[in-house]
């Protein structure tokens, strides 16, 4: 059973890979727009590298700003541990964020 014409792709994609196209001066395949999931995939091949290294793994300073707001807030503190792994702040986050 054919599962039908893709979908096209959405403003904020073709916005952001337009973005991507003229950093890297690379153009954009042609008839892109029609179809997200190839648009998606290009994007994928084209966008940064996330940082590698010593620090690629602590959380950003805006994560560490929204804890500490997060924390003031409940009369807390934020584990030490987040402070070393994103990942562990940002589940501390999502557990302590006000609702």
């Amino acid at each position: 059973m054919p599962l039908g014409p893709p979908l096209a792709a959405t403003e904020k994609q073709m916005s952001y890979a337009r973005i991507l196209a003229s950093k890297t001066g690379d153009p954009l395949p042609k008839g892109i727009e029609r179809d997200r999931a190839a648009l998606s995939a290009w994007i994928d091949a084209h966008r940064a590298a996330p940082p590698a290294g010593r620090f690629a793994n602590y959380p950003s300073s805006r994560q560490v700003a929204f804890a500490e707001r997060i924390a003031r807030l409940k009369r807390g503190n934020v584990p030490p541990e987040c402070f070393q792994d994103k990942t562990l702040m940002s589940r501390w986050i999502d557990s302590n964020k006000p609702r």
